[in-house]
């Protein structure tokens, strides 16, 4: 389900600390019911998909064809990302997050930093730098659930036209194509683990 953006911004998460250049694009609530110790699952599960592998067909050609004209207009070389074109959110972490644990790589994301309840990840090409930043959150009754926000720095008016063209790509196909992998693979886990008091273990 998306949410509105005071869902990520009222929320005291660090990443506030050192993106903001970066706008808010997207916030959703993931079909993901927990425990208060069941964000490592929600990482371990994030961290260990692949965008080629998706939900849907549709989702699957998107990323193929992206990754194709990326490839044909150099958008995904070595000097348009992390460290070359721009810098990696990690130089900005004070010294409390530099030395915290600092998570899974994946994909095509390097991670920044991992908390009890916090895990954010960046990319970074020709088009934007952007991060994935998954929160832990309780809700009334007790139960946690996990929270997803995109936060992007476009490339110039490139990358905010770039944006602007994926909308509705995103919105339609994307987003849902992945909260229905999301929701299937935390069901399966909680199938295969089992429950503690209603929730998953």
């Amino acid at each position: 389900m998306r949410l509105s953006d005071t869902a990520h911004t009222s929320r005291p998460w660090r990443i506030h600390e050192i993106s903001p250049d970066f706008r808010l694009y997207d916030v959703w609530a993931l079909p993901t019911p927990g425990g208060p110790h069941d964000f490592p699952w929600l990482v371990r599960q994030m961290s260990s998909g692949d965008p080629s592998d998706g939900a849907s067909r549709a989702g699957r050609a998107l990323w193929a064809i992206r990754l194709k004209v990326g490839g044909l207009l150099g958008w995904d070389g070595p000097d348009a990302g992390l460290g070359s074109r721009v810098p990696t959110l990690r130089d900005r972490l004070p010294e409390d997050l530099r030395v915290a644990p600092r998570g899974p790589d994946f994909s095509h994301f390097r991670s920044v930093y991992l908390l009890d309840d916090e895990w954010a990840a960046e990319i970074a090409n020709r088009t934007v730098h952007g991060v994935m930043h998954l929160g832990w959150v309780p809700n009334e009754t007790g139960g946690y659930w996990g929270q997803m926000a995109v936060l992007v720095k476009p490339n110039g008016l490139f990358g905010a036209a770039y944006m602007v063209a994926i909308k509705p790509f995103r919105y339609l196909i994307v987003y849902p194509a992945l909260m229905r992998l999301i929701g299937r693979e935390w069901r399966e886990r909680v199938d295969r683990i089992g429950t503690e008091n209603g929730e998953p273990r």
